[in-house]
């Protein structure tokens, strides 16, 4: 299992890459959507749904709403209007409120299970809150100061990657070395409070060494600093969430298209928070 993760990120890692570096802002977006899509077949298999010509149709909704998004704020003109920016804002602020409730489902869960679990109206409007905001997450991220510098929006999310990835490495380290007391046994039974404060640490150092790298002037670390913290901390809640979807539709794994990682949502789960928090941040405190 170990090789298969070593090798797939071996191939997974180049692309992410190219795909965040050397895409044009429209293939960009259609990748990035491609991707979301992926996730929204995989999250109906969460909701129960195992026909086929019913998954599709819950990817077909969830095109149908990122197709909107598209329309309404195209990749390539979202940072010449800060109205547009202001408006994606508002999005971005109903995905804090959708994690701040995921919160609450994970930590009661199985107590609340019942209140979300019955039928599958309330988990496919929380695959729609969990997956489109992503799209546009990327989508804002990536075109930030395009017209000024091609490059500065594929920074601003290998930063979001990087606070992730530095999350789960450093969760991983402290929780297999340390990790002593578990976080939440009901979800996540390897999970421990030690691992999460591990990864917590470790994405701080990681942006503080970023800030330094880039000339940051020293008066914002505190401020990135704690930012992490957040961002973190929602990362670890989307990587909770799909544990306990995953729990209670009885799957180890959301798919099987990745070899030694399990599908899409098992590697994008934790980005599926981070991303909209890190770009409600990013544009609030550059449109205010």
């Amino acid at each position: 299992m170990l090789k298969q993760r070593i090798m797939t990120s071996a191939v997974l890692a180049p692309l992410a890459l190219i795909l965040v570096f050397y895409t044009p802002l429209n293939l960009f977006s259609v990748i990035a959507a491609s991707i979301v899509l992926l996730g929204a077949w995989e999250w109906a298999s969460l909701m129960g749904i195992s026909k086929p010509l019913y998954r599709l149709a819950y990817v077909a909704v969830t095109g149908v709403f990122i197709a909107t998004l598209h329309f309404h704020w195209p990749i390539e003109s979202l940072w010449q209007s800060g109205k547009l920016v202001a408006d994606a804002n508002y999005v971005f602020t109903l995905a804090a409120a959708w994690w701040i409730v995921a919160t609450l489902l994970v930590t009661r869960y199985p107590k609340m299970a019942k209140s979300w679990s019955q039928g599958i109206v309330m988990p496919a409007i929380a695959g729609f809150l969990t997956l489109i905001p992503l799209w546009l997450a990327l989508n804002v991220l990536r075109s930030a100061d395009y017209h000024a510098s091609e490059q500065f929006g594929s920074v601003l999310i290998m930063v979001v990657l990087g606070i992730v990835w530095s999350a789960d490495i450093g969760a991983y380290f402290a929780g297999k070395n340390l990790g002593k007391r578990k976080l939440m046994p009901n979800v996540s039974p390897n999970k421990t409070i030690e691992g999460l404060i591990g990864g917590l640490i470790t994405a701080v150092v990681f942006v503080l060494i970023f800030c330094y790298c880039s000339d940051v002037e020293h008066k914002h670390w505190l401020m990135y600093g704690l930012l992490t913290v957040v961002i973190a901390l929602f990362s670890a809640i989307g990587d909770l969430l799909e544990s306990m979807f995953k729990r209670e539709a009885g799957l180890k794994d959301s798919g099987s298209c990745l070899p030694g990682h399990g599908g899409i949502l098992d590697r994008i789960d934790s980005l599926t928070a981070a991303a909209p928090m890190f770009a409600l941040f990013y544009a609030w405190t550059v449109t205010l």
